[in-house]
């Protein structure tokens, strides 16, 4: 059985998936606490690591280290960059990197990638698209970038001219980076709370909850298909 680490940045989006693990045990460890058990016939580990990039890569290297998770998936919210993205439409990143780091940092140095881009792993990827064509809400493949900062209108038009992602966060780079360099499967899965049309923390504040669970579906519904 593989066991799976889903890893969220807040407790709104951990909450639904603590719903579904049974005979669940909890473990703390560098200010997070980690839980374990099973959802459905797949043994996972979930935490929420709090929000950015520095504190999503510490609950990823603890899930690999420590629970020697086969693999991670990131869950919960992002924000819509491309205007065809819609509030509450789940976004399943086929590649992510950081919007906010020099362009040759992971090229010419550590980790020495061939490009700035952190590629899902292709099984993971697969069952994604196997469950999204049959998801009851809109499941979107595509691109995702990361950094640290909130995106409203003075960074939309750059980061869309120069990366063309459908969305944003402050976590999946991050995680994705650490997976990268462990040789960890990864797949990010988020679910989209604000845009461009209705932008701002008052509206990822709004919609964090709804958005939350339906991310939660759609990994559980990516969980079944691994399982076969």
């Amino acid at each position: 059985m593989d066991r799976i680490g889903i890893l969220c940045a807040s407790d709104t989006e951990l909450a639904p998936f603590l719903e579904h693990i049974r005979q669940c045990s909890t473990r703390e460890k560098a200010m997070l606490k980690f839980y374990a058990g099973t959802i459905g016939r797949t043994e996972v580990i979930a935490v929420y690591s709090g929000v950015c990039k520095v504190n999503a890569a510490i609950a990823a290297q603890i899930l690999i280290d420590e629970f020697h998770v086969d693999s991670i998936i990131n869950a919960g919210t992002a924000g819509g960059m491309d205007e065809g993205v819609r509030i509450f439409d789940t976004v399943v990143s086929e590649q992510t990197a950081y919007h906010d780091v020099a362009e040759d940092i992971l090229t010419e140095f550590h980790p020495w990638l061939e490009s700035n881009w952190f590629r899902a792993d292709s099984r993971l990827l697969t069952a994604a698209r196997e469950y999204g064509a049959k998801a009851a809400s809109p499941v979107l493949f595509g691109r995702t970038v990361t950094g640290e900062q909130f995106i409203e209108d003075d960074k939309r038009a750059e980061i869309n001219e120069k990366y063309a992602p459908l969305s944003v966060d402050m976590e999946t780079a991050g995680i994705a980076h650490v997976c990268y360099v462990n040789r960890i499967p990864f797949l990010s899965v988020r679910t989209v709370t604000d845009t461009a049309e209705h932008m701002g923390v008052e509206n990822f504040e709004k919609n964090c909850e709804i958005a939350s669970r339906k991310s939660m579906e759609i990994v559980l519904g990516i969980l079944e298909y691994l399982v076969g």
